[in-house]
């Protein structure tokens, strides 16, 4: 806790592509070493993928007869990136929703005991873990590039499975496990 007063939250200025606080965030959660104009270029080509890879999973899903549908609806140029840009955003949302834990167990020493307390998780510390652990777990995939590796772990967590999905599930059965703490919760 801090000795003189809380620290000041700062907003994160929208990015100029997508004009989105939340892609702007998760372009500094990719960045390393100060390099923002690569982690731009990483995360921009990661939604391109996912929006393509969202595209034809729902081409797919629908059938032949709305899938004609929906190449006659494509032959509109002018409303195309507009539209694809929401889909994008909308995309990115449900993944990182996906990931977004509710509790968490932080650890409390009661007599000389320590224990892991569950605890419930505030949303912005919720957004905060849930792009850390993709990101995390994109690091650890094994396509070529990391916008590839972006792009399909986003599209795992997308599909409500992958590694990312699995820490949130993991810390969500901690939680559970040590119920029996909570009320050591301060």
């Amino acid at each position: 806790m801090p000795r003189r007063k809380a620290a000041i939250k700062r907003e994160a200025l929208a990015d100029p592509l997508y004009d989105s606080k939340r892609v702007s965030k998760f372009i500094n959660v990719v960045m390393r070493a100060g390099k923002k104009s690569i982690a731009e270029k990483i995360v921009y080509k990661a939604m391109e993928v996912l929006a393509e890879r969202v595209k034809k999973g729902k081409g797919k899903e629908e059938g032949d007869e709305e899938g004609g549908r929906q190449s006659g609806g494509s032959s509109r140029s002018s409303s195309k990136p507009a539209k694809t840009s929401v889909e994008v955003l909308d995309v990115l949302d449900q993944s990182l929703g996906n990931v977004c834990p509710t509790v968490e167990v932080k650890s409390r020493r009661v007599g000389g005991a320590t224990y892991q307390v569950p605890v419930e998780v505030n949303s912005d510390r919720g957004m905060a873990l849930a792009m850390r652990w993709v990101v995390d777990a994109a690091k650890s995939r094994s396509e070529k590039t990391m916008a590839l590796r972006l792009a399909a772990e986003l599209h795992e967590a997308y599909m409500g499975r992958g590694t990312a999905v699995k820490a949130k599930d993991d810390m969500h059965r901690m939680a559970k496990a040590n119920q029996a703490f909570a009320h050591y919760r301060w």
